[in-house]
């Protein structure tokens, strides 16, 4: 644990769950009996707009109604002493509202659309998305989220970010989501590497200079974190 200046968090759907934001796997890959590529999809998208707008409304207007849990709130502590840079999948703004300011979203932001003819046009957006929302080239405005099928463009920076690490923490994620689950593999050969989850993969055995805490963040991040702190 000695010379640790850089720590990289890949955090996924676990870390949400525990703030009472319900993940796909909860709900068995599906939403209100939909398949979930019915509003995960460009397909989707084409298919019936209106019911993808109103599944991101959704999970939108929750955002107001959750808070972030004692994991997010532990992992913003770190940056009193290390260089720290959250690397999720979730689409939440809660390491953020926890006080994390180096927050990577690999999957993308529900509180930020982007424009369907321009994908560089992205603009902040905290209430309903809806038909006629347009960007200023005059296109639909979408969701800015990486759905199924399309390519996840800050994959590469990640991998930056983990290749220099000195310490990575995997917080509630199953590892088995590619690409994001191939991140793990470009740290150094000497990288400690934790893994925080109640159920955690049988993959992870196979890597190492890894510990597991079979907990649910809210209780195994903190700890980590208080140990960290104190080294």
């Amino acid at each position: 644990m000695s010379n640790i200046k850089k720590i990289v968090v890949l955090s996924g759907a676990g870390i949400s769950a525990e703030s009472g934001i319900s993940t796909f796997r909860d709900a068995g890959g599906l939403w209100e009996k939909h398949d979930i590529m019915e509003v995960a999809s460009f397909e989707g998208w084409k298919r019936n707009r209106d019911l993808v707008l109103r599944f991101y409304n959704d999970r939108r207007r929750q955002l107001k109604d959750v808070e972030p849990n004692a994991a997010h709130l532990a992992l913003a502590q770190l940056e009193s002493k290390y260089e720290v840079n959250i690397v999720t999948q979730n689409v939440d703004d809660l390491h953020e509202r926890g006080g994390s300011s180096q927050v990577l979203h690999l999957h993308g932001e529900l509180r930020k659309v982007r424009s369907t003819l321009d994908e560089n046009l992205i603009y902040p957006w905290t209430e309903d998305l809806n038909p006629g929302d347009k960007c200023e080239k005059g296109a639909q405005l979408r969701p800015h989220i990486v759905w199924f099928g399309e390519m996840v463009p800050l994959i590469p920076v990640a991998a930056k970010l983990v290749q220099a690490a000195d310490l990575v923490m995997i917080v509630g994620t199953s590892m088995q989501v590619y690409p994001a689950a191939g991140l793990i593999d470009y740290a150094a050969r000497a990288t400690q590497l934790y893994y925080i989850d109640p159920h955690p993969a049988a993959e992870a055995q196979t890597y190492h200079h890894l510990e597991i805490l079979a907990e649910k963040a809210s209780v195994g991040v903190p700890k980590l974190v208080e140990k960290l702190l104190n080294k």
